[in-house]
């Protein structure tokens, strides 16, 4: 128990740390079993950096949720009413899902699952891959126990990717766009047994059975990747990328842009609270070579929400206001720097390493994200508290936030110069040796 205890501390967040323990209370003072799963015990397994938090509840996972809201200040971002998920933002910009423990029984290929309540064993040995279908106890009697019904563990040391079931990219064929954004992921190899069963599904014709939905969901899983360009190539070499357009398979397909996106994205510091909404700006590089009619067919193939394809053009309207305030001289400081930026939409932020052409703009970004940031998580809690402030009230915050522009805009003291070394004492006739005389 002590292990995973400490592999919890030690490679989340302290904000995300926060919040498995407040979902602790609130399961323990609801009556209801709580397990952390999915993607967040996958990478934490694999040392990798924990993005969301996923809680799977043996129960009614909307209560929890609500209670969530109630008592500690969550937002809701989203819900999907069939398997009682539910998408929220905590305080400090955690981001978690809370689901319920369930099955899924599908009466035909890529159409809606039958959804029953279950144990967290059977929702486990539901799920797309052994990777995804591990589980740790929250609760007081099995408090960091493990649950690993189909292996996983064994699978992450391993680096393989290995469905569930026999059937698993028949059920939902989807799983066939996701196994490969899984796989540029983590860097794993698809394991020999579910190799052939992606094969048989393709011959099968699958693919076709993909809803537009399942593949909106999926293009929504692919602009939050931080190797976009990878996984583009990837779909390219898998032949996938037809289904959201076949001119994609051609020159319209900007993987220079795709490339930058990911450079870009590499130089956000790991485990930084970065607010980003991605899809916008993935979208705006996908339609970027397209013309309206393939823009519209793309759209449709992915049943893109509206407000989704409205995001890309604010996008561009904020790019530029903010492209506008960084080449500002009166950004005197770095505080005032990183004041702007921390302030501004991480969509935005990146959307200008990707297209801005001012020197500027680009250094300035490149300096807030290599000296500020990393300068501005040197200002602890400890020191705060340090300093005679109480943690947990407001003034908590606002004398953090001053330590941290206070440290920002610090100018090094040089190093006074050292002094010159002494002359060497004057050398003697006998220190320099007998002289010789010279004969011929």
């Amino acid at each position: 128990m002590s292990d995973y205890m400490f592999m919890l501390e030690s490679r989340l967040s302290a904000d995300q740390f926060r919040v498995v323990g407040q979902m602790r209370q609130l399961a323990a003072d609801a009556g209801l079993n709580v397990y952390l799963t999915g993607g967040a015990m996958r990478d934490m397994l694999a040392s990798s950096p924990v993005r969301d938090l996923d809680f799977t509840v043996e129960g009614n996972s909307s209560k929890l949720a609500k209670m969530a809201e109630k008592k500690f200040g969550a937002t809701l971002l989203s819900s999907d009413d069939l398997r009682k998920t539910l998408e929220l933002r905590f305080p400090g910009g955690v981001s978690a899902s809370i689901g319920m423990a369930h099955q899924e029984r599908f009466q035909k290929s890529g159409g809606k699952p039958q959804v029953a309540p279950a144990t967290i064993h059977e929702d486990l040995r539901c799920r797309d891959f052994t990777v995804n279908a591990i589980a740790l106890s929250l609760n007081k009697a099995s408090l960091a126990l493990p649950i690993d019904p189909t292996n996983g563990i064994g699978d992450i040391e391993r680096k393989e990717m290995r469905a569930i079931h026999n059937y698993s990219f028949y059920d939902d064929p989807a799983r066939m766009v996701r196994i490969i954004r899984m796989k540029i992921r983590l860097g794993y190899a698809i394991d020999e047994r579910t190799r052939l069963q992606y094969e048989n599904a393709r011959e099968a014709d699958m693919l076709s059975k993909i809803t537009p939905e399942a593949l909106g969901e999926e293009l929504r899983g692919m602009a939050a990747e931080l190797a976009p360009v990878d996984l583009i190539q990837a779909l390219v070499d898998e032949k996938l990328i037809h289904l959201y357009s076949p001119a994609l398979e051609g020159a319209k397909l900007n993987l220079a842009e795709f490339a930058k996106l990911q450079k870009a994205r590499q130089l956000v510091p790991v485990g930084v609270d970065f607010k980003i909404t991605p899809l916008p700006l993935f979208l705006k590089i996908l339609l970027g070579k397209l013309n309206a009619k393939e823009s519209a067919a793309l759209i449709k193939a992915a049943a893109l929400a509206k407000s989704e394809v409205t995001a890309v053009q604010k996008l561009d309207a904020m790019a530029k206001k903010l492209e506008k305030d960084l080449k500002s001289a009166k950004l005197q400081k770095p505080s005032h720097l990183f004041q702007l930026l921390s302030k501004a939409p991480g969509e935005a932020i990146l959307s200008l390493l990707v297209f801005s052409e001012q020197r500027l703009v680009q250094d300035r970004i490149k300096n807030y994200f290599q000296k500020y940031i990393p300068a501005s998580l040197e200002v602890t809690d400890e020191l705060v508290a340090a300093a005679g402030v109480a943690p947990g009230t407001p003034k908590f915050q606002r004398t953090k936030d001053e330590m941290i522009l206070t440290r920002l805009d610090a100018r090094p003291k040089k190093p006074a110069p050292e002094p010159p070394p002494p002359p060497p004492p004057p050398m003697s006739s006998f220190a320099r040796g007998p002289s010789v005389r010279h004969t011929r």
